[in-house]
Order: structure tokens, then C-alpha cells, then sequence
């Protein structure tokens, strides 16, 4: 295990800003100890995590719960984690943020399936005027928004294209909990339990200067797919050009429909063209009649991209720099990595390249099973937070 504190002064205390923390135990108390002694002050005002789904989920939620206490708390499995030490499997990782820095409201959708605008709308205000009580900052132009879904749901559409509308001008991001690359059972923590079918949604306030970013590293290819028949609701395609689309897939990768697997998935995606932007469309799985189920809805007639991977430490690299420039060194990056990404590098045995620059960049995280950005539900991405340090602007200083 392992953590950081990233101090400022703030008044003649020097307290943390932002505490990171991580723990590896098997058992469920001890990780609950190791992150209550990485994390708790006296200013701690909400905690953020991710852990692996192989952990005894309702008596980690109990232990949670005991050794944090009054302490809001929200988090959700993963297909791998990022922690203060980069890259982790099998383990917890969390940031713990001061109050006087951070004004935290969040809420649970149990059933995502009903939400409507209308609850949208009124969930953002409670959140607003939750945020307000802490008057740090004004909600417009310092705050923004985290979702964590349920990344087996199949109704995170519904759930963004309603918060979308509500935010309104509020940046959003977010990642589809996982559960080990398993697919099976994954679940959001609220309110001291996990939950399945749910979301939670987190609306962060705060005097800091931040930026709500996403990146991708996918290439287009010449080549098309045309959705001839589908269950947008299921997202289960059936026919790509009038073909079976396993099969039709298959061709275009190059290999038998057997061979099909989520290495092969990661490294042939396809994307739908908005204006001059790829969104990727990742394949989840092969099914028994040829058809196809993919993380994301995929509707009948759109046309689908063939793409590549490209370089991805560089896009990486020229992600933070631009980063840096407007923000100065990281103070805590939140990241949202697409578990396809994780593959890949896996794949070419550059994770540990990857893992240490992730380690330098203060990035906290998990590996997901989709991504959420500005309302859009997109795949193989990396987006997320970067908040900067107090006075880290260049040439600026933060003021509360």
C-alpha cells in the first residue's frame, strides 16, 4: 500500500488538499483500516474510490462504513485500478478531499430505467444548493460533474442525454463501473452498500482551477460498416451490410469468427463519425446466432468506421502537456481508462510505461467498461479530471 498528500498552505496549517490512498489487503477490514489511517483529518469532506469486484462487496461496504463514519463516501468496481503507484490489480484505490477546498453533493439513481428529465433536473438542483452551503465558489464556472454507472446496465443513454440537459454548462465525465473483465456483476457504492441496475452522480464544487478532458489514440481505416439490422435497446447487432455481423466482422479483421476475443476487439474497433470526431463503438461480445453486443446503443443504418490503435503514449504525453500549460503541475488527475486500453498495453508489454507515467501525473482511477463525457457514452477513451494545484496556474495564483 502506499499514498501521497499534496500540501498548500492554507491558512498557518498546511493541511492536504487532496489525500490519496491504497490498499492491496485481502481482507475487507484491513482495507478499510489502511485507507481511514491514508485519509482521514479533521477537514476530510468526501471520499472517492474504486476496488475490485473480487472483494466480499457487502462486507467491504460494512467496513467502509464503520471505520469512515460520517464521511460521504461513493466509489464502484472496476476492471483494474489506478492507484498512487500506477497500474493495480486485485486492490482499492481512493482521494480523500478537504472541504475547505472542496464542496462534494452526490446522489443515488437505483433505477436508471425511469429517469426522466424532469428527475435529471431535480437531482442537479439538490445538488446545487447542497454544493452552495459550503460557499466556497459559485456553482457556474467551478464545479463539475462525475457519474459512475452501472457498466452492465445498458441504460446509461438514457441516464446522460437526461443529466446532459440538466448540467447544462456544468462539464461532465465518467466510467461504467466493471468487475474484473469478468461481465457478469458490477456495481456503484452509496450511502454504505453496493448497488446493481444504479448510478451514482457527484457534483463537485470548488475554487481550484480544473479541466474535464477525454482522448482517444483510435485511427480511422478506409473501410465501412453499415448497421443493417439491430436491437439499439439490447445493443445487439444482428447484420453488418446484410451479413451476419460476427461473421462480417470477422472478415474484416482477418481471422474465423471463433478466434473473435476482447484482445481482437480492442485492436480493430469501430467508430461512428460526428462532424470530424470518431466515437468509438466497442464490440462486447460474440453471440451464439453471429450477432454482436457492443458497450454502447448502435442503431439500424448507421454507418460504422473500421479503426486502428495509433501510438498511445504519445497522444498520452501531448494530453498532459497541454494539460500543464493551462493548469501548471497536476495537483490530482481523475481518470476514467477505457479496460480495452488496458489490453492493448497488456498486449505489447508497454504497461509498465504507461503505469509510471500515469504514477507521475497524479492519476487516480479505474479501468472502465465505457466512458462518460458531456453527455456522450463513448468507448477505448481516456477521459477524466485534472484539477491544478493552488497558485499552479503559470503566472497565476488561485484565490478563494
Amino acid at each position: 500500500m502506499g499514498s501521497y498528500d499534496y500540501g498548500v498552505g492554507l491558512g498557518v496549517e498546511q493541511e492536504s488538499v487532496v489525500r490519496t490512498a491504497m490498499s492491496e489487503a485481502r481482507n475487507v477490514e484491513t482495507v478499510a483500516q489502511d485507507l481511514a489511517r491514508q485519509l482521514i483529518h479533521p477537514h476530510l469532506g468526501f471520499v472517492l474510490f474504486f476496488c475490485s469486484a473480487e472483494y466480499d462487496l457487502p462486507a467491504l461496504g460494512d467496513a467502509l462504513q464503520q471505520y469512515f463514519g460520517g464521511v460521504p463516501m461513493v466509489g464502484c468496481t472496476s476492471a483494474g485500478e489506478i492507484t498512487s503507484q500506477g497500474y493495480g490489480r486485485s486492490c482499492v484505490t481512493a482521494v480523500g478531499f478537504d472541504h475547505r477546498s472542496f464542496s462534494i453533493a452526490c446522489e443515488l439513481i437505483d433505477e436508471m430505467d425511469r429517469f426522466s428529465l424532469i428527475d435529471a433536473q431535480q437531482l442537479v438542483e439538490r445538488l446545487g444548493s447542497a454544493c452552495r452551503s459550503n460557499s466556497l465558489a459559485p456553482i457556474k464556472d467551478h464545479s463539475f460533474a462525475l457519474t459512475l454507472l452501472d457498466g452492465l446496465s445498458s441504460r446509461e443513454e438514457i441516464v446522460l442525454s437526461a443529466l446532459s440537459a440538466a448540467f447544462g454548462s456544468i462539464p461532465h465525465f465518467g466510467g461504467s463501473a466493471g468487475d474484473d473483465n469478468h461481465l457478469t456483476d458490477t456495481h456503484v457504492y452509496f450511502d454504505g452498500k453496493f448497488h446493481s441496475g444504479a448510478a451514482v452522480v457527484v457534483l463537485v464544487n470548488t475554487w481550484l482551477d480544473f479541466e474535464v478532458f477525454t482522448t482517444h489514440h483510435i485511427l480511422p481505416r478506409s473501410e465501412k460498416l453499415v448497421v443493417t439490422r439491430a436491437d439499439s435497446h439490447a445493443r445487439r447487432v444482428y447484420e453488418l451490410n446484410a451479413e451476419p455481423a460476427a461473421e462480417e466482422y470477422a472478415r474484416l479483421v482477418g481471422v474465423e469468427v471463433g478466434d473473435l476475443d476482447h484482445r481482437l476487439f480492442a485492436a480493430h474497433p469501430l467508430a461512428v463519425r460526428i462532424n470530424e470526431h470518431y466515437y468509438v463503438r466497442s464490440i462486447q461480445k460474440v453471440n451464439e446466432d453471429l450477432s454482436l453486443t457492443f458497450y454502447c446503443a448502435v442503431e439500424n443504418g448507421i454507418v460504422l468506421t473500421a479503426m486502428r490503435p495509433g501510438p498511445l503514449m504519445p497522444n498520452l504525453e501531448a494530453l498532459f502537456e497541454r494539460l500543464e500549460q493551462r493548469l501548471g503541475s497536476p495537483l490530482l488527475t481523475i481518470g476514467c481508462d477505457c479496460f480495452l486500453r488496458r489490453l492493448e498495453i497488456d498486449g505489447h508489454g508497454s504497461a509498465d510505461d504507461v503505469s509510471g507515467f500515469l504514477k507521475r501525473q497524479q492519476v487516480i482511477g479505474f479501468n472502465t467498461y465505457g466512458e462518460q463525457f458531456n453527455g456522450m457514452h463513448i468507448n477505448q477513451t481516456f477521459t477524466g479530471v485534472a484539477i491544478g494545484r493552488p497558485g499552479g496556474r503559470p503566472g497565476e495564483k488561485s484565490a478563494r
